[in-house]
């Protein structure tokens, strides 16, 4: 008798060779989301039923700005509704804010001043006070992402249904069910219900969930893995507890310095791109990856 060949999970795969989760956020400060309910297909600003040439202006402006945009919508939406909820969020490491409003046509969106919203002021929509809990369950993208990420977000659904929206593709899909919290653009991996429910608690109080914190997506991959070391170190749990000072780069080291409690603290860590690493690191890859990794080196006090 033939049996089915067991689907590739992206997300097991990782999990079982216990690969890293720090250091691998998507770097990026600018986010801008956009209700619709989808369906949203691989790609989603391209994929998904816009308004005729929306798409392919938004990636242009993605690129333009530098900036993250996503499809969001309600974890139990059945249709858009007449007025659609955009956001635009700013992750900067010491003064994150989101704006929001909404429109009855996403075309509008094009009108939003992302230039004077980068450099402080505003795209034109109204300040939101408050934290975006972004589930990824773009399933078309990646399964693991709707396998896992589904019942993350219905899950932060019924505790925070104001806070939580379903977002399209955010980078790492084998570390699904992975969560972005706005505006501070921090990436959480590998959380299932009852680990989403417990991430999203300690947020609001002010508060990170080390054990499965990916990184802060406004720092570098390496820097990100850099301030977690530092964390872990020190025991600085707090989101404001650790500061970026400076960073600087020399082939393949970082060296960060960062601020904590009024001293001063370098970290140096090493990127490595093993080759004998390499494998398959989403469910649709067609070719093996070395897996990043970033190697501490040493974590100097100097004040």
């Amino acid at each position: 008798m033939v049996t089915p060949a067991t689907r590739f999970s992206c997300a097991a795969a990782s999990s079982l060779r216990d690969e890293p989760l720090s250091g691998t956020a998507t770097h990026v400060r600018t986010w801008v989301l956009l209700e619709h309910s989808g369906p949203w297909g691989n790609d989603a600003l391209l994929d998904a039923r816009l308004p005729d040439g929306l798409g392919a202006a938004l990636k242009q402006q993605a690129r333009t700005y530098r900036a993250k945009i996503l499809l969001v919508r309600r974890a139990r939406a059945k249709r858009d509704p007449e007025q659609l909820n955009i956001f635009v969020a700013d992750a900067h490491p010491r003064r994150p804010r989101v704006e929001h409003g909404t429109v009855a046509d996403l075309r509008e969106v094009l009108d939003l001043d992302l230039t004077a919203f980068r450099e402080g002021g505003s795209a034109g929509l109204a300040p939101y006070e408050g934290s975006l809990f972004c589930v990824c369950t773009n399933g078309r993208h990646d399964a693991c992402c709707a396998e896992f990420g589904r019942p993350v977000a219905m899950a932060l659904d019924d505790a925070h249904p104001e806070q939580t929206w379903e977002v399209s593709h955010i980078g790492g899909d084998r570390f699904a069910g992975n969560l972005v919290v706005l505006p501070e653009g921090l990436y959480y991996g590998r959380l299932d219900p009852q680990r989403a429910i417990g991430v999203a608690g300690a947020h609001l109080a002010g508060e990170l969930d080390l054990d499965h914190l990916r990184g802060r997506s406004s720092y570098p991959m390496a820097v990100q893995a850099a301030e977690l070391h530092l964390r872990r170190r020190v025991g600085a749990t707090r989101v404001v507890d650790v500061a970026l000072v400076r960073r600087a780069v020399d082939g393949d080291v970082t060296t960060a310095t960062f601020a904590v409690a009024g001293a001063t603290y370098v970290v140096r860590v090493r990127t490595l791109l093993d080759p004998e690493t390499a494998t398959r690191l989403t469910c649709k890859a067609h070719r093996d990856n070395p897996i990043p990794r970033h190697e501490l080196l040493a974590v100097e006090r100097t004040s």
